[in-house]
């Protein structure tokens, strides 16, 4: 997919590995300046040297998403280096523990939904607020399966992604006709860090979802990447706060 996001800005979170890196990179190839984000500042900032390293322009910023501050800190930064906002992948997010609803932890629900649902609000307030100011943008937010179906004991990400989905669609339809675009990604099982860790920790509960994914293979972080990037680009230009999915058939059957 050739796309020319020459002299644009984009901002990705959870930028230091996985999807978010690729996003970044994807991003970068296209011509676009890019903020890479990540609550391991250290790690962020070693990734947009790299891509600088090979020609890029690009910068890290440490941020922890669930904090309204340094998500305010971190569009501010990528404004006053670059200039504008143009497209932003809200990525970051964690995995919640298996268990069954009865016996799942408060603090996992709190530390979840802080990071996967506000860490996604407080992104969209900042973001909206340089887009709206700009009248153009276009934002992707990551959801998953898990913000289409419902797996047991697996309710806390599930009711998060759900409703990153929920979120999306409501901003959608707010900024359409400001000329923001706010669609969501909702990736399958990616071969990531964060599911290498699970492929170690959970490898009967990680096999059994595997058998229900129709093309019988991990999905691969560039897949994401490129769905993100069609999302950003005029080819979408009719799409709003639609939730894609990218799973290799998990959410058909």
């Amino acid at each position: 997919m050739k796309l020319d996001f020459n002299n644009q800005v984009a901002l990705v979170t959870g930028a230091a590995s996985g999807m978010g890196l690729a996003a970044a990179t994807a991003f970068a190839a296209a011509g676009t300046r890019v903020a890479l984000a990540d609550i391991n500042g250290q790690a962020a900032v070693d990734a947009a040297e790299k891509l600088n390293a090979d020609g890029y322009n690009a910068i890290g910023i440490q941020c922890n998403v669930a904090d309204l501050e340094e998500v305010k800190a971190m569009v501010e930064h990528t404004v006053a280096t670059f200039g504008r906002l143009d497209f932003a992948f809200n990525n970051a997010g964690v995995q919640s523990p298996v268990a069954e609803t009865a016996d799942a932890s408060p603090k996992d629900y709190d530390f979840v939904m802080d990071v996967n649902l506000r860490g996604i609000w407080n992104c969209m307030k900042y973001e909206l607020i340089q887009m709206r100011k700009q009248g153009s943008g276009a934002i992707v937010n990551n959801s998953s399966l898990g913000g289409l179906v419902g797996i047991a004991e697996r309710g806390i990400y599930h009711a998060s992604k759900h409703g990153v989905v929920g979120l999306t669609k409501s901003a959608g339809l707010e900024y359409a006709h400001k000329g923001i675009r706010i669609n969501a990604v909702c990736p399958g099982i990616i071969e990531t860090p964060m599911v290498s860790g699970m492929l170690e920790t959970q490898p009967e509960a990680m096999a059994e979802l595997m058998k229900e994914v129709p093309m019988r293979r991990l999905g691969r972080a560039e897949e994401i990447a490129n769905a993100v990037l069609w999302l950003c680009s005029p080819a979408s230009s009719f799409i709003i706060g639609h939730a894609l999915p990218v799973d290799g058939g998990y959410t058909v059957r």
